[in-house]
């Protein structure tokens, strides 16, 4: 069974219950049904409050209050200047927790009738499994009240967050996959930054040879993994819609191909590279014991609020031998069951202000959604960098778990990727077993 439907089924019941409860106690602000299957809030307080201050959940994938990731601060910024300027009327509580855990917990809480008002999460497929079951809210109504929608740089920022005309999210930042590298290390190395195959192996040698770590990864968290399998994959040449169709076989060879230069690649990373989470392969760049490492530019926050003297010997280039860059957005939703749908849009609103959006770039180094200007100055260098980037690449494509039919698919490519990273599966067989999985479970 999908997880998709499984998440259907847990929440079905819940939000009949909260649906009948609604009917017969919920003061004002009436509901329509829309096209993806969530409730539809009128823009109307029916925050279930008389007088007093309503309280807004809000879940995110790390803790506030002992990160040191500046995006994240960012994050608490704005809530904080939110209850600030809301105080007496609304009141936003975070809920917090990891990354690896975030989906299973706030499945637990939409389970349970528990859904936070707003929540993050990634477009694609996992956006998708809170759309389908009617989770998420559209918000519309919302978005084209007083410009707001109008603020963003175009609508395409939308794209993965629409279904059937409806926006059910609203992107935060824009970030991309990029291999981040120690200059000093390539200078000692005399490695030189490389635009295709061949020179990243040349550059790996080198970098080893002067007794440097090339590279430092986390297939403990398998989507950091399958991150770069995707790379390998777009050099060469995988086309995912054919894929889904059936029109192309992930037995053509390019899967094969892509998971011999992944296996070509590990011996290049660091010794506990099998066991390390995202964090910890971070915290080994910034710490400078690895010369490069494969992320999103989100990690720009990391590795700044975690070592800011670093900034200066950190350099950014594009994934070598491809021409389109990853990239993605984080975006926030509200529940479809929220007793407070205005404060809940209020909230989503205020993380794509002036103030906060230009945090996002100056602080952050996350490329902002809307039209904000921002002082590139005093901006990090990394976003510069980046910025580069995406102008040189011919376009860009998402992340590969987050790119295929269901959850549950992204799952299984991670898993496959992070068996043939570990010697468990050739990468003949790798390719087997994605066409079998296609057959059985992607393909009408």
């Amino acid at each position: 069974m999908k997880k998709g439907r499984i998440l259907s089924t847990l929440v079905a019941a819940a939000l009949c219950v909260t649906a009948l409860a609604g009917c017969g106690g919920n003061s004002g602000g009436a509901t329509t049904t829309a096209a993806g299957g969530g409730a539809a809030p009128a823009p109307a307080d029916n925050g279930g409050s008389s007088g007093g201050v309503q309280e807004i959940t809000w879940m995110f994938w790390d803790d506030l209050n002992a990160t040191e990731d500046l995006i994240s601060l960012g994050y608490k910024e704005t809530i904080e200047r939110f209850n600030k300027d809301y105080e007496g009327k609304y009141h936003v509580k975070p809920i917090t927790t990891n990354l690896e855990e975030y989906y299973n917990k706030l499945n637990a809480l939409v389970a349970a009738n528990e859904t936070p008002d707003v929540f993050i999460v990634s477009p694609g497929p996992q956006l998708t499994d809170y759309v389908a079951p009617g989770v998420a809210a559209p918000l519309d109504d919302y978005l084209n009240k007083d410009g707001w929608k109008a603020s963003f740089t175009s609508d395409a920022v939308f794209t993965q967050q629409t279904y059937d005309g409806k926006i059910y999210a609203v992107p935060l930042n824009t970030a991309a996959a990029c291999c981040f590298y120690n200059t000093e290390m390539f200078d000692k190395a005399g490695a030189k930054v490389p635009t295709n195959w061949n020179e990243m192996i040349d550059a790996c040698d080198k970098l080893q040879a002067a007794g440097f770590t090339p590279i430092t990864i986390s297939a403990g968290t398998a989507w950091c993994l399958s991150m770069v399998a995707g790379y390998l994959c777009e050099a060469e040449g995988v086309e995912l819609p054919k894929l889904a169709d059936g029109s192309a076989s992930w037995e053509d060879g390019k899967l094969e191909n892509a998971c011999n230069k992944l296996v070509q690649l590990s011996k290049y990373f660091q010794r506990t590279a099998a066991g390390d989470t995202n964090d910890v392969a971070t915290a080994n760049f910034y710490n400078e014991e690895a010369a490069i490492l494969i992320q999103g530019s989100w990690v720009i926050g990391q590795i700044n609020g975690s070592n800011p003297g670093f900034e200066s010997k950190c350099g950014v280039f594009q994934f070598p031998g491809v021409e389109r860059v990853i990239a993605k957005s984080d975006s926030l939703c509200m529940s479809s069951t929220s007793k407070c749908p205005d404060g809940a849009a209020a909230l989503i609103k205020y993380f794509t202000d002036d103030t906060a959006q230009k945090y996002t770039a100056e602080k952050g180094g996350k490329i902002p959604v809307t039209k904000v200007q921002y002082d590139a100055s005093v901006a990090p260098k990394q976003l510069g960098y980046v910025m580069d980037v995406f102008g040189k690449a011919k376009g860009t494509f998402g992340f590969y778990n987050e790119s295929l039919p269901t959850t549950e698919t992204g799952a299984h490519f991670d898993d496959t990727m992070v068996a043939v990273f570990l010697g468990d599966m050739t990468p003949a067989d790798a390719a087997k077993d994605m066409e079998e999985y296609y057959k059985a479970n992607c393909r009408k």
